[in-house]
C-alpha cells in the first residue's frame, strides 16, 4: 500500500480538510495571504499543495493572479502546471501562452493538459500533437487526448498574444 502523498504544513492539512476559511472575514483573509506564502514555501510538497489549493478556489483577484503566475514560473512543472490551470480558470489571454511555453517542455503533467482543455484554443493543437504519441500513461494519455479535442472544435481566444512559435 502506498504512503498518502500529503504536505507536511499542518496549515495546509487543516484547509485540505476544509477546516480553515479563506473568504468571509478578516481571519479568512490572513488564512489566503498565508495560503499564497506556502506558494513560495521551501518545502515542494507545501508549494504543490498550496498551488493546487488556490487554484481550485475560486477566489479572483489580482493577488490571486499574481500568485499564479509567480507560480507559474515555478522550477518544478507540478507546481507550474497546477499554476497554469488556475490562471486558465481566470484568464484564458493570460493563461494561453504560458501553456504553449509550458507544453514545449520534455515532460507534462495532468493539470497542463486540464489547461490546455480549458483554454480550447486551437493555436495549442500543434504544442499538443507532440503529446499524441502513447506514453504508456492511459489516464495521462487521455487527458492529452481530450486537450488536444477540445482545441481542435476551439474557437481562437479573442485579444490573445501569439509569442511564440509553433514547434516544428
Amino acid at each position: 500500500m502506498s504512503e498518502r502523498y500529503e504536505p507536511p504544513s499542518d496549515f495546509l492539512k487543516a484547509l485540505i480538510a476544509g477546516e480553515v476559511p479563506l473568504t468571509g472575514d478578516s481571519f479568512a483573509d490572513a488564512n489566503l495571504r498565508r495560503l499564497i506564502e506556502m506558494m513560495r514555501d521551501d518545502d515542494l510538497a507545501n508549494r504543490d499543495w498550496a498551488t493546487m489549493l488556490l487554484a481550485q478556489h475560486e477566489i479572483d483577484t489580482p493577488e490571486v493572479k499574481d500568485a499564479l503566475l509567480i507560480a507559474a514560473a515555478d522550477e518544478d512543472n507540478v507546481v507550474k502546471a497546477e499554476a497554469l490551470l488556475g490562471l486558465a480558470q481566470r484568464d484564458k489571454v493570460l493563461a494561453l501562452p504560458l501553456v504553449k511555453a509550458a507544453l514545449l517542455c520534455d515532460d507534462a503533467c495532468v493539470p497542463l493538459f486540464a489547461a490546455a482543455e480549458m483554454i480550447a484554443d486551437p493555436s495549442l493543437v500543434p504544442f499538443l500533437s507532440a503529446w499524441a504519441e502513447p506514453s504508456g500513461d492511459k489516464f495521462l494519455d487521455r487527458c492529452a487526448f481530450d486537450a488536444l479535442t477540445a482545441c481542435q472544435r476551439g474557437k481562437r481566444i479573442a485579444g490573445a498574444p501569439d509569442n511564440l512559435k509553433t514547434p516544428s
